[in-house]
């Protein structure tokens, strides 16, 4: 990621602040409602039901008015809570603020059908619904190619929109606030695989019985 653009303003500022504030509640949210709603389900269970909340909340909470201030004009122009948030994350990436095409699309893409798959996902794990890993599989896959679309478009041209000229830009709103919807997706893919792997073998073991 190649650093350009204007010059950070001092780091920390009510905006920045405020921001990660609004993250650290979510993320208190969603991860007493996980408990909350998996109670009874493995220990493993009830951490993915916390990142699935959490993930319905950006979706809803942040990402759901991106898209609604991207279609009715741009984060740029707009003025409210909202609009503040992704401004500050704007500075590290500008295509937020002026409603690039890809990043709509794809953003339009997560909301509405990454959002319905957590909601169902959360809803197979707590009830162990037997398409829990298909849900699971679909919807990791899907965030994985949305973070893929979301940079690579940018790195291909140099990334002329990625500004990287402090740690907070590069490390907390580029890197790590983009990273965690890969690194636990990729997490959530290997469960599955054992789940499935486990599921396979019991069902060999059962047939050989009967045999």
């Amino acid at each position: 990621m190649a650093g350009r653009g204007a010059a950070a303003p001092p780091l920390f500022g009510a905006a920045a602040a405020g921001s990660l504030a609004v993250c650290a509640v979510q993320l208190g949210l969603a991860w007493a409602l996980g408990r909350r709603l998996g109670g009874r389900c493995a220990p493993a269970d009830r951490w993915v039901l916390g990142w699935l909340c959490y993930d319905v909340l950006v979706h809803c909470t942040l990402e759901g008015p991106f898209v609604y201030l991207s279609l009715i004009g741009t984060v740029a122009e707009s003025d409210n809570i909202f609009a503040s948030l992704w401004k500050e994350y704007g500075r590290a990436d500008a295509r937020w603020l002026y409603s690039d095409p890809t990043i709509v699309s794809l953003e339009i893409l997560t909301v509405v059908l990454d959002g319905l798959l957590a909601l169902i996902l959360i809803y197979a794990i707590i009830k162990d619904k037997y398409y829990r890993h298909f849900i699971q599989i679909t919807l990791c896959v899907c965030e994985l190619y949305g973070g893929w679309m979301t940079f690579c478009p940018d790195w291909l041209i140099g990334s002329p929109n990625l500004n990287t000229s402090n740690w907070l830009y590069l490390w907390v709103y580029l890197v790590f606030f983009n990273g965690i919807w890969v690194v636990l997706p990729g997490l959530l893919l290997w469960q599955s695989w054992l789940g499935l792997k486990q599921m396979h073998h019991e069902k060999s073991n059962t047939r050989k019985k009967i045999r």
